[in-house]
């Protein structure tokens, strides 16, 4: 690998801090995103029971608020049921669609430098390509050929191609792949929050 590196030249360099940098990038969003700290199966459900007849203790509300990111979104709810108990429904969606919003954008969190390094890897190991067909024609003298210097850039030129499509490619399926699963996150946000709003209105209608 070290005999590549050298062989590739300093254009690498960029592109092996990309691929350690989307490394990390997809490390870090596949453990955020998984479903127990996002949407725990159930959770709706349970938060609906806990509300039956009445609004919770501020305990259970703030235990639910901490429990996951769904669970902060519910709890947005019966904060603002208990701290307006005559708001309107529209109102009351809005708290929640606000909490919504927020949560959507701690989801979409480093996806954005991910993307770019898919787009960003191709380019850069095209700049390598440049710089290696550039040292094979500085190389070639009028009447004269060089087949090592030759030789090495050709080998620049592949080598900084090859690597950069080698991250680009792994970076964008699973930028593709970390997108859709946010996408299904944020979706199912907004549906189970407008059961959830039902439910609140119909229990406040119920009380009076």
């Amino acid at each position: 690998m070290f005999t590549i590196i050298q062989a590739a030249g300093w254009p690498i360099w960029p592109l092996l801090a990309c691929s350690v940098v989307a490394l990390a990038l997809i490390i870090e969003r596949m453990m955020s995103l998984r479903p127990q700290l996002v949407a725990p199966e159930g959770l709706l459900e349970q938060a609906l029971q806990a509300s039956h007849d009445n609004l919770p203790s501020q305990e259970v509300i703030t235990q639910l608020h901490d429990h996951s990111i769904l669970g902060r979104i519910l709890a947005s709810g019966w904060h603002a049921l208990q701290t307006e108990p005559l708001i309107t429904a529209d109102d009351l969606r809005s708290s929640m669609e606000a909490v919504g919003r927020q949560a959507a954008h701690e989801l979409d969190k480093h996806l954005v430098a991910l993307a770019t390094i898919a787009s960003a890897a191709p380019l850069l190991g095209l700049l390598g390509t440049v710089i290696g067909m550039i040292d094979i024609f500085g190389s070639q003298a009028p009447g004269t050929s060089n087949p090592v210097q030759l030789a090495q850039g050709i080998s620049m030129a592949l080598y900084n191609t090859a690597f950069g499509l080698m991250v680009a490619i792994p970076a964008l399926m699973f930028w593709r792949y970390l997108r859709a699963r946010v996408d299904a996150y944020v979706l199912g946000f907004e549906l189970d929050a407008e059961r959830f709003v039902r439910h609140l209105l119909a229990m406040r209608a119920r009380l009076k």
